[in-house]
């Protein structure tokens, strides 16, 4: 385990692999078919405690270091990628909300059933003017009769969970300059789920298009700013997700390379196929180091804007890379369905576009070295 972990936190790890183990990977082609997790996942991921992984323990979360919570992410995507993007968003976006922005009468109302699996959550930023320019958002809110709640208009789309999510964290422009955050029910009048967004990769999760008339939205007491702050600890996530994929593609190809032969000796023997096994491993080591740099910055309180990013790019390109030639060395094989990289190779692409696409990474760590 690469983190410094304490024992519960290295104990609770060893749960969720086992998790992972029986309870996702052997279903994770099943869910693709589908396109959708079985209803059930959410209660068991409650269960294990896998829903309030960024809430303290005194709100009734899990409590777990930063470096604990990407080591579970990246577990949990080396059984289902999509499994592990839907659990980074809703602990390092929506739960992490309740903890640093919501009123007490909120946690008390949402966060037990949050908990449990049977609210289920999503985090709704994206329009379809409004993508890497998050600024461009048009859904608006206005202040309704009842003091806390305002009337929201607009459309959101490529919403992770959107169209299972019983409560939506939702940003709305409140005037011409400011946005900020707001608890939607997704069970009211004037809340329409549009379409559902079929993707080539993470297809089990429920993305979708949906629209807002007049919908009610509880107020959460944040900025604009202090909404998308959380997306620093998510970019972890997302980058932790990506070394999963990237650990699990490599695992494979090395144990293929060792047991397929051509020209009479096995793959592992041609050094055409070393250099791509021994690239693949050093950059995965390399996105290790850079995940647990910033999540280590996390938990000691530092900033992690550019150890964030750092982290979230290299290991979203790593995992393109390695899945590629994942896919390389398997030859045609790597093309079917029987083997599990060409499912890797298309998972790994989100992971180059949520949470801040490859461009806007390289944006935000140039400004900071130059400011």
């Amino acid at each position: 385990m690469p983190f410094d972990l304490n024992q519960e936190e290295a104990t609770f790890v060893e749960t969720v692999k086992s998790f992972v183990a029986t309870e996702v990977l052997p279903f994770t082609r099943e869910w693709e078919k589908n396109t959708a997790f079985p209803d059930e996942i959410w209660t068991k991921l409650g269960a294990l405690g896998l829903l309030g992984m960024t809430l303290p323990k005194e709100k009734g979360g899990t409590g777990l270091s930063c470096a604990a919570f990407v080591e579970v992410c990246k577990q949990i995507a080396k059984g289902d990628p999509a499994l592990s993007m839907n659990v980074a968003a809703i602990n390092a976006l929506c739960t992490a909300h309740f903890d640093h922005f919501a009123t007490q009468e909120q946690c008390d109302k949402y966060l037990p059933g949050i908990l449990k699996g049977d609210i289920k959550l999503a985090w709704g930023l994206t329009e379809p003017d409004a993508g890497s320019d998050a600024r461009r958002v048009k859904t608006h809110a206005v202040p309704s009769d009842k003091e806390g709640f305002h009337l929201i208009n607009g459309r959101k789309m490529f919403i992770t969970n959107g169209g299972k999510a019983d409560l939506i964290i939702l940003i709305a422009r409140t005037s011409e300059t400011a946005l900020s955050a707001f608890f939607v029910e997704t069970n009211q009048p004037g809340f329409k789920l549009e379409k559902r967004i079929h993707t080539v990769g993470v297809s089990a999760s429920n993305t979708v298009q949906f629209s807002l008339i007049d919908v009610v939205g509880w107020h959460t007491p944040c900025t604009f700013e202090d909404a998308i702050g959380l997306l620093y600890r998510g970019r972890l996530a997302i980058a932790a997700m990506a070394l999963g994929i990237a650990e699990k593609a490599f695992e494979l190809t090395v144990e293929y390379s060792k047991q397929r032969e051509q020209f009479n000796r096995r793959l592992a023997d041609m050094q055409s196929v070393q250099n791509m096994i021994a690239d693949s491993g050093m950059e995965i080591e390399a996105s290790s180091l850079l995940l647990q740099k910033g999540a280590e910055l996390f938990d000691q309180g530092k900033p992690i804007i550019t150890a964030s990013s750092y982290a979230k790019l290299y290991a979203s390109e790593t995992a393109n890379r390695v899945t590629n030639r994942a896919i390389q060395i398997h030859g045609g094989r790597g093309m079917t369905h029987e083997f599990l990289v060409e499912k890797l190779w298309r998972d790994a692409k989100l992971t180059e576009i949520g949470e801040g696409c490859s461009e806007i990474q390289r944006l935000v760590i140039a400004k900071q070295i130059l400011k």
